[in-house]
């Protein structure tokens, strides 16, 4: 029975242990960890400030855009035909040549309208000469008749016939101006100032005018147009800012960044196209350096208003929460409060804000990860993007045994590179250690504060 109940009594000394064991396991892992326990990888500490980057709000003039695709289309385009019929004797351009109004662009063979003409102009000659014999008729008739020794009949009928010629005569000239024309549409004009295509009929070929591919096709490249489109929700304001003046139209490039061309709107389309519920629009640009080509599809931006006096802050400073927009503002003594604003507009670089922000203000723009509002931050100096390196640098020993990396004048960095790195471990370790500042500097027999030895570099 003894040893029975000292059985017991052993196996409920070791239950007890085991609990207790498991107990304090449970109770340390849940316990918050002194700046992650001294071990890599922990977080920051919650007493330090947050290292952020601030901006201050502007006040400045921003214009407001809309922006839309569209594609860029000839000012005016010509298909130039031939208004005769005959032989193409000569081809007075060259593909892709810059012409100008009234160039001769090419020749038919004259020889039959030429003829024409001259036969017209014979044919006046011919009936000018016997409008005279009769006009001289008509006045020994009138003589005649007023001595009676002739008749008024005879008088009126050479009248009469004298009337008639004259009209033949006007019909001779009419004959003579149409004979004029059709010899000058035997040299084929540019109709307007353009840039040539490919040409359409070689030299020696005969050409109709009931042709359909024309000798050659212009089109007008300065100025030139492009034809985009916009929501239809945005007819009214289109139309509101175009009824106070004219509206300027920005072009970008391949890039979509680059403004490579500005000029005005000029038209506004009638109707919305119900396939799409997008308005037409045209706009006129210089295109002064041939940039825009027709049929090149093209981003296109449309200002329609200026918001004088706005205030502007970075497009990073706006956040997003569960109730809206807000940004964080640094108040006193570093400590960020986080304020609800309202953003007219906004952009990849910029956003307008209407009301909750002042000039006064300093908001953070950077270092969002590990802050909250009501945390204590240090503001850094934004001195530009670091230079970083194309490729890592070639790490090589020196001969006293330190790892150093080679630079691109061809000298050793270990005791720069390598010295940086062991000091920002230091800092880090120190940190883990509950110490604000850096760590302690190694002892002389290579050991660390915590006794583990350390290796050198």
């Amino acid at each position: 029975m003894i040893s029975r109940l000292l059985g017991r009594m052993v196996s409920l000394l070791i239950t007890l242990v085991i609990l207790a064991g498991l107990g304090y396991l449970g109770w340390l892992a849940f316990q918050p960890k002194p700046n992650g326990g001294g071990g890599r990888g922990a977080g920051a500490r919650p007493d330090l400030p947050v290292p952020v980057l601030a901006a201050t709000p502007r006040v400045q003039d921003v214009p407001v855009y809309l922006d839309g695709v569209g594609s860029v289309k000839a000012l005016n385009t010509v298909t130039v035909r031939s208004q005769v019929d005959g032989k193409l004797i000569k081809v007075n351009f060259v593909e892709g040549q810059d012409v100008k109004k009234d160039d001769v662009l090419g020749e038919i063979d004259p020889a039959i309208y030429q003829a024409q003409y001259d036969q017209a102009v014979a044919t006046k000659a011919k009936d000018e000469a016997l409008l005279a014999n009769q006009k001289i008729d008509l006045v020994r008739y009138e003589q005649l008749a007023a001595s009676n020794a002739g008749s008024k009949q005879q008088a009126d009928t050479q009248r009469a016939l004298v009337a008639q010629q004259e009209a033949v005569i006007k019909a001779d000239q009419a004959q003579i101006d149409n004979a004029r024309t059709t010899l000058g549409y035997t040299k084929i004009v540019a109709p307007i100032s353009g840039r040539a295509g490919l040409r359409q009929v070689d030299q020696g070929n005969i050409i109709h005018a009931s042709d359909t591919t024309g000798l050659v096709i212009l089109t007008q490249l300065q100025p030139i147009a492009v034809w985009f489109s916009l929501p239809q929700q945005q007819i009214m304001r289109v139309n509101a800012a175009a009824a106070k003046g004219q509206l300027a139209v920005d072009v970008f490039g391949n890039d979509g960044v680059t403004v490579i061309d500005t000029g005005k709107l000029t038209g506004i389309d009638n109707q919305v196209d119900p396939t799409t519920g997008t308005l037409k629009l045209k706009a006129e640009l210089p295109n002064a350096s041939y940039q825009l080509w027709p049929g090149q599809f093209v981003n296109v931006r449309l200002k329609v208003e200026t918001l004088p006096q706005a205030i502007v802050v970075p497009t990073s400073a706006v956040q997003r929460g569960p109730a809206g927009t807000f940004s964080y503002v640094i108040g006193a003594d570093n400590v960020v409060t986080a304020k609800p604003v309202t953003v007219t507009q906004q952009n990849e670089h910029e956003a307008v804000i209407a009301s909750g922000l002042t000039t006064s203000d300093r908001v953070v723009t950077t270092g969002f990860a590990n802050l909250a509002d009501g945390s204590k931050v240090i503001v850094g100096k934004d001195d530009g993007p670091p230079a970083a390196d194309l490729a890592p640098r070639k790490r090589s020993r020196s001969p006293d045994g330190k790892t150093g990396s080679q630079s691109k004048d061809g000298k050793q960095d270990g005791q720069g590179k390598t010295g940086e790195h062991r000091g920002r471990r230091e800092h880090s370790e120190g940190d883990q250690n509950g110490q604000a500042g850096p760590a302690p500097a190694p002892a002389a027999g290579g050991e660390q504060s915590g006794g583990a030895p350390k290796a050198q570099p």
